[in-house]
């Protein structure tokens, strides 16, 4: 759903040999594909998943090497799978555990360019300007292709920002067009609206137009990830209201509210916790769309099998059998005048 990379493959859950870490919820039936390169949790079809959940079940009890919380568990296999399997946990510790190590990562990739561009001031300071500038340049080349990494591992393969809209348009943004991203409260519902300039003329969405822009915009401008502490900072945000649909509906109008002296709504001026909090908000929330998606098939596939036991059912009664209950019904009344006859 959300990494458009390579996921690897293993050869020890054999209903499933996709992925090299594969995350599992046994009482909820979920199975999750963990990217090594993007972190990002990307939940597995659900005509794919039952008989792989119960395959990795087993491995986990079976492979010695683990570490684990009370409601949390990681296992690596001896050929290199790596397994987390999911219990009952609070939901702020199932958020940082799912996204501390994504803005983690981030935050390592991102300070490694800090030395080069210290080496490039020394070196200037010193007065060896060739030197300076072929530093400069060294950094200028890894830092270019860090973004571009960067943006297609945060956003799915999409170099600057396209995104899907209803019915089957894309709307591309470039890099600058990114940076210019704002949000505000919505004024007819719960929920924001996302401002940008897009090619030099303003563009506005709303809706779930607002929130398709947003969760590809975040990651490009979370680029530099976030300590551990941001991370809880983040958690706590989305615990606060409970629920990250609850929370994306007052995240902006709260912003708004705490920081009055901004009021321009630029997304990159926003607290970093709380731009962490919107990206993995937006992510749980599509994730959670998908999972209703399931409901309503089961809720389909169930109906259809309704339907064909009713007809196997009659198949085995007796002529005359339906205009009989059809007579004496099924109801207490109707069935002592059964009892009767």
């Amino acid at each position: 759903m959300f990494c458009k990379r390579p996921l690897g493959s293993n050869e020890v859950v054999e209903t499933f040999p996709v992925g090299r870490r594969l995350a599992f919820d046994p009482a909820r039936g979920r199975l999750w594909v963990v990217c090594r390169k993007c972190r990002r949790w990307n939940l597995t079809p659900l005509e794919e998943r039952w008989e792989a959940v119960e395959a990795c079940e087993r491995l986990f009890r079976a492979t010695p090497l683990r570490a684990s919380t009370d409601q949390i568990g990681l296992a690596r296999h001896r050929e290199g799978l790596e397994l987390v399997r999911i219990g009952k946990p609070p939901r702020g510790e199932f958020a940082a555990w799912r996204y501390g190590d994504l803005f983690r990562r981030r935050l390592r990739r991102y300070a490694a360019l800090t030395p080069l561009s210290t080496a490039a001031g020394w070196l200037v300071a010193q007065a060896s300007l060739p030197a300076a500038v072929s530093v400069g340049v060294f950094a200028a080349v890894v830092a270019w292709s860090y973004r571009g990494t960067a943006a297609k591992t945060s956003i799915g393969g999409r170099e600057a920002g396209d995104v899907p809209m209803d019915p089957g348009a894309v709307v591309k943004f470039s890099r600058m067009d990114v940076q210019t991203i704002r949000m505000f409260p919505a004024t007819v519902s719960p929920g924001f609206v996302v401002d940008m300039m897009r090619r030099g003329r303003s563009a506005r969405f709303a809706g779930d137009d607002a929130r398709r822009v947003a969760s590809v915009i975040l990651p490009q401008l979370n680029q530099s990830g976030g300590t551990r502490w941001a991370v809880q900072a983040a958690v706590a945000e989305i615990e606060a209201r409970g629920h990250p649909e609850r929370y994306l509906a007052h995240a902006v109008p709260d912003n708004a509210s705490r920081n009055k002296r901004d009021v321009s709504g630029y997304v990159k001026n926003m607290p970093k916790p709380t731009r962490l909090a919107l990206e993995m908000a937006l992510h749980e929330e599509q994730e959670r769309r998908a999972l209703e998606g399931e409901l309503w098939m089961l809720e389909q596939a169930w109906r259809e099998a309704e339907e064909i036991a009713a007809i196997a059912d009659r198949l085995l009664l007796p002529a005359g059998t339906d205009e009989f209950f059809e007579k004496y019904g099924t109801d207490p009344e109707s069935r002592s005048r059964l009892h009767d006859a």
